[in-house]
């Protein structure tokens, strides 16, 4: 259990670093990703891009 923990936590500070430079890819901004201000900081979930990203990482994994 607390080796998934740990992947997912450092999966999300890699994707976390990534994020400028997926964005100028287009992920971030696709439809079905949500993007909101509230309590005046900037709020982003990225469920499409999520969902890509996932698809690709499982390929490569299966072509590996």
């Amino acid at each position: 259990m607390i080796r998934w923990f740990l992947v997912t936590l450092l999966a999300l500070l890699i994707f976390s670093g990534l994020q400028p430079w997926l964005q100028k890819l287009g992920f971030g901004r696709l439809p079905g990703d949500l993007n909101f201000r509230l309590f005046g900081r900037d709020w982003q979930i990225p469920i499409t891009s999520t969902l890509i990203l996932s698809m690709m990482a499982a390929g490569v994994a299966k072509w590996l």
